[in-house]
């Protein structure tokens, strides 16, 4: 993320810099989305980090020194001995909100764990009393940032719908500006309101994009939008992987996953098999009209765009 000059903040010789990333699975090491926070300074005249708190939906942990390649901190004896990890795990069900964690221990332990993450002198020469007065800056900063730049996205809901019961499928051929696309899969629910009401709200629970270059799916699209790349050399045709998830009824998990456990609960499975061979033929030949117009599975002509983003 680029960082803004409201971004970061000076206490003595540290800054603290807070940004909000992005995770995707296969990509950067898990799905997962949030703010990190970082304690920086300069060090042998480049600005290094120091220490950095991962405030995110899963990564809830913090890291020592993760710039500091020597750094080699002795283990229980228990265990052999062995160099112990600098990173570390918050324990989400003693420490509570993250970011209110991460504020509360730079407030006590700032020097402690500069000497550990391998800076010693810096750790002597912090001035605890501008980090004090800092602090509420850099934590008002990361829970706005969490509220604010929360990656989530609309897609169109297809131009092929099936009704399964509490859900519906939609089948769409995608294409991006940029030119990469194929067939999505959406699967949707109405959350809000009552059918046929003018306030009722579609919402995606679950989007399969299966492109001819960057294929992924995501939990969630509007919600926590944790999405997932799809191992190539693994999964040859994701079109199939995503039916046979379909088939062998990993819907609801995927669905409670998604952070829509009431969805999966009501699921009506038998009409979702009903469904199922029609949305799959349709599917199927939405996939090859793409290769016949494009030579890439499911890929239309011209772009289309997402509905909000």
């Amino acid at each position: 993320m680029e960082e803004t000059k409201k971004a970061r903040f000076s206490a003595g010789l540290l800054t603290f810099a807070v940004r909000h990333e992005l995770w995707d699975g296969n990509i950067q090491d898990h799905p997962d989305q949030g703010v990190a926070i970082l304690v920086m300074a300069d060090v042998a005249g480049k600005e290094t980090t120091l220490l950095r708190f991962n405030c995110f939906d899963f990564e809830r942990s913090y890291v020592y020194g993760p710039e500091n390649a020597d750094l080699r901190v002795e283990g229980p004896a228990m265990l052999g001995g062995a160099p112990t990890t600098n990173l570390y795990r918050m324990d989400s069900t003693v420490d509570g909100n993250p970011i209110g964690w991460t504020i509360r221990t730079l407030g006590t332990k700032l020097p402690k764990m500069l000497g550990r993450a391998g800076y010693p002198q810096l750790a002597d020469s912090v001035d605890m009393a501008a980090v004090t007065r800092v602090l509420p800056d850099v934590e008002a900063c990361a829970r706005e940032l969490r509220a604010t730049k929360r990656n989530t996205v609309k897609h169109n809901r297809g131009t092929h719908i099936f009704e399964a019961g509490t859900i519906r499928f939609g089948l769409e051929m995608r294409r991006l500006a940029m030119g990469d696309g194929g067939l999505a899969i959406h699967v949707l629910a109405d959350i809000g309101g009552t059918p046929g009401k003018k306030y009722t709200e579609e919402t995606e629970l679950l989007a399969f994009d299966h492109f001819w270059n960057g294929a992924h799916y995501h939990y969630g699209p509007r919600n926590k939008n944790h999405r997932i790349y799809w191992d190539r050399t693994l999964v040859e045709d994701p079109l199939a992987w995503t039916l046979e998830q379909f088939e062998k009824g990993k819907l609801p998990a995927m669905i409670e996953r998604a952070g829509y456990p009431g969805v999966a609960a009501d699921l009506d499975v038998e009409k979702i098999a009903e469904v199922f061979p029609e949305m799959k033929k349709q599917a199927l030949a939405m996939w090859e009209e793409g290769q016949r117009l494009t030579g890439h599975p499911g890929l239309p002509l011209e772009p289309t765009p997402n509905l909000g983003a």
